[in-house]
């Protein structure tokens, strides 16, 4: 009988086991966590960007989001600004300092995917991106009860 794979569990191993060494090493060397990295490079990508569309592209929610840019702040990665069209509306602009950690770190991240993928041949590794991508755009289907069986 084929043993059955505890795939959620494993998932949920390997993303603390890698988080808390990304966290670990960023902490140590430029003194930023991996979900202000992602900030930083969400914003590299489109600047002065509404804290709502960063919490959504970060798929968090806009009270953790703002605490992260309450610390970010604080370091002068960056800071907030208010909407010209609506003041209620919170913009995040990157600073020099965030611009900087944020390219410097590019070349970090691109040698932990090279790392993390370099066992796999190329077509093991595009079943990989497929199932993350499936997961992230499904996962609420995927745990409903109505898809469980």
């Amino acid at each position: 009988m084929k043993k059955r794979l505890k795939i959620f569990h494993l998932l949920q191993l390997a993303h603390s086991a890698l988080f808390k060494a990304a966290d670990k090493k960023l902490k140590s060397e430029l003194h930023i966590s991996t979900t202000q990295l992602a900030v930083l490079f969400t914003l590299a990508k489109q600047d002065n960007a509404p804290i709502t569309a960063i919490a959504d592209q970060l798929n968090m929610s806009y009270s953790s989001i703002s605490g992260v840019i309450d610390r970010m702040t604080k370091a002068q990665l960056v800071t907030r600004q208010r909407g010209t069209s609506d003041a209620r509306v919170q913009n995040v602009i990157l600073l020099p300092k965030g611009q900087e950690i944020a390219e410097r770190s590019t070349a970090k991240v691109r040698s932990i995917n090279h790392a993390l993928l370099s066992e796999f041949s190329v077509n093991e590794q595009e079943t990989i991106a497929r199932f993350l991508v499936h997961i992230a755009q499904n996962a609420e289907q995927i745990v409903s009860e109505e898809h469980q069986r």
